[in-house]
């Protein structure tokens, strides 16, 4: 039986994916996927991730920020520049913003002032964030307590533990987990992703990156193996994978605001 499938987090805006889009969306179609997200780390995957969901729309959705690994190489006026897409037909998410403190491509400093640049674009437009955390839970934590108020939104590619996760969704944040948690090793994250209530629960590729198990290290990774990681998930959990299907994909259409 087919499922009902949503990838929450994809980056078909990259060069992996530049001769066949077409091709990869039809994949996914084929593979039970009702929908995907496209991410943008930058302003011109952002431009492209609308000019995808312009091209596939009710399929395809734009999310438009600048990733913290590319704030240090922004231009001055690029944020403006995500402002002003934010606008666009298609775009149902700010991001992927946030924090990282695995690569030092940005000081941290200038991570937190746009994290919060983003976290204001999401009160003004009315949209959810997705944030991207790497060794950076705790800081992410601190800086979302710090606010007036927390945009709803999703911890994209969550690794972090259930002491994290817990605080998370206690500021009203969906959880999403994408191949890492179908590596062998990854029993404790499985154990996380065992526990999230299952209306904050979500799933993605991260795609090209990332290949579940049992294609792991085989890129590009795309939304069809996206099935790969919802099923780990279900059996972790006890529960169909058909079950499972339906409630993440409604999940993420709740998020995402869409129909």
């Amino acid at each position: 039986m087919t499922l009902s499938l949503f990838d929450t987090h994809a980056h078909l805006n990259v060069d992996a994916f530049s001769d066949n889009v077409d091709v990869v969306v039809q994949r996914a179609k084929a593979n039970g996927v009702t929908g995907i997200m496209v991410i943008g780390i930058d302003v011109a995957t952002s431009r492209k991730a609308c000019d995808l969901a312009a091209l596939h729309p009710g399929f395809l959705f734009a999310a438009v920020g600048i990733q913290p690994n590319s704030v240090a190489e922004s231009h001055p006026d690029d944020f403006s520049v995500i402002q002003e897409l934010a606008g666009c037909p298609g775009v149902r998410a700010i991001g992927e913003t946030g924090l990282d403190c695995y690569w030092d491509d940005t000081p941290l400093e200038m991570q937190h002032d746009f994290f919060d640049r983003h976290l204001q674009l999401c009160r003004d437009t009315a949209l959810p964030m997705v944030i991207h955390m790497r060794e950076s839970g705790k800081l992410i934590a601190e800086q979302l307590r710090r606010q007036t108020t927390v945009p709803a939104g999703v911890m994209h590619s969550y690794t972090g533990d259930l002491e994290l996760a817990v605080q998370c969704l206690e500021m009203g944040l969906y959880i999403s987990f994408a191949g890492m948690v179908t590596f062998k090793k990854s029993e404790e994250l499985r154990s996380v992703a065992k526990a999230i209530p299952e209306d904050r629960l979500l799933v993605e590729t991260d795609s090209p990156y990332l290949s579940p198990e049992p294609l792991r290290g085989k890129r590009p990774n795309e939304p069809a193996r996206v099935e790969h990681t919802l099923r780990c998930i279900a059996e972790t959990r006890g529960v169909t994978a058909e079950y499972l299907a339906d409630v993440t994909t409604e999940n993420a259409k709740r998020l995402f605001q869409l129909p």
